[in-house]
């Protein structure tokens, strides 16, 4: 799994393997689903992160595993 967040592009890109994408849909506003050959969701894209939130902080992301 990989996490990319882009300042300049304002956007955050979720990665969670590595097969080749071959269908994107973007399922709201500047959410983008990419799929796997097998109908998976193997990335998330958020765009206009600075809009979505006042509070954002990109330099103090938090990972938590459950």
């Amino acid at each position: 799994m990989k996490l990319n967040v882009d300042k300049e592009a304002d956007a955050l890109y979720l990665r969670l393997d590595d097969s080749p994408i071959v269908e994107s849909e973007e399922v709201s506003p500047g959410v983008v689903l990419d799929y796997n050959a097998a109908n998976e969701v193997v990335g998330v894209e958020m765009l206009d992160l600075s809009k979505r939130s006042s509070r954002l902080n990109l330099s103090a992301l938090q990972f938590e595993t459950i």
